[in-house]
């Protein structure tokens, strides 16, 4: 299956509705991140999309480098510094207080790309720095269901359709429907997409891989994690 979305505007290469991206909330993501970062810190934003948790760290003082391989989203990122590019390939001239990898990248069906992303989260992170990810559990893939949704704001998150096609490997479609008023109002998108079912085990040891090793989780639901460089 290959990631793909449909929907008014433009769609990046893996799915993703740049227009509905834009309408999303930060959500707790700029929290979690400040927890860990020193006050004024720097932080490298890998998949940062069009801004929606990079405005909010910027807001909170931190040094914000955002890096996504859609100019599209790029476009849209204020007060920070972009970076066009490919997150397996980056490679900066730089250290950070802080790497985030969000949007369960992480959970990627390709093994070899997931050890790439968790490469440049290692080789961009200062020693004694903080590597933030976000990922689906094993629970919580086993708990997707069609049908199942939340509501972000004036946008409505459904997921609906979803499929384990081989052991661990899910195929799932997601629609996403703004209600409220504006340019968005009355738009609906689709994103289709695959994902693989991590266990813990299997999570530390991928880390482990990259030379990073699992200190806790971050959040209640377990979706956000804190690595270090082992």
């Amino acid at each position: 299956m290959t990631n793909s979305g449909t929907g008014p505007g433009p769609i990046t290469p893996d799915g993703s509705p740049v227009d509905f991206y834009s309408l999303l909330e930060p959500g707790a993501e700029p929290e979690i991140a400040a927890r860990v970062t020193p006050s004024g810190g720097t932080i490298l934003e890998l998949g940062a999309g069009a801004g929606r948790v990079t405005h909010a760290l910027v807001e909170r003082g931190f040094d914000v480098v955002a890096v996504d391989e859609s100019p599209e989203m790029l476009a849209r990122v204020r007060g920070a510094r972009t970076v066009l590019g490919r997150v397996q390939e980056l490679r900066l001239d730089e250290r950070f207080d802080t790497v985030m990898l969000a949007s369960q990248l992480v959970n990627t069906v390709d093994d070899t790309l997931r050890r790439d992303f968790l490469a440049a989260c290692a080789r961009h992170v200062k020693p004694g720095g903080a590597v933030l990810i976000q990922w689906i559990s094993a629970d919580g893939h086993d708990r997707w269901r069609a049908g199942t949704g939340r509501q972000d704001g004036a946008v409505t998150i459904t997921m609906t359709a979803v499929e384990e096609t081989s052991p661990g490997i899910f195929h799932a479609t997601m629609r996403y429907a703004h209600e409220g008023p504006g340019d968005a109002g009355g738009s609906v998108w689709t994103q289709s997409f695959a994902s693989k079912r991590l266990t813990d085990e299997e999570l530390a040891a991928e880390l482990a891989g990259a030379g990073l090793r699992l200190e806790r989780f971050l959040t209640e639901d377990r979706m956000w994690l804190l690595a270090v460089p082992a």
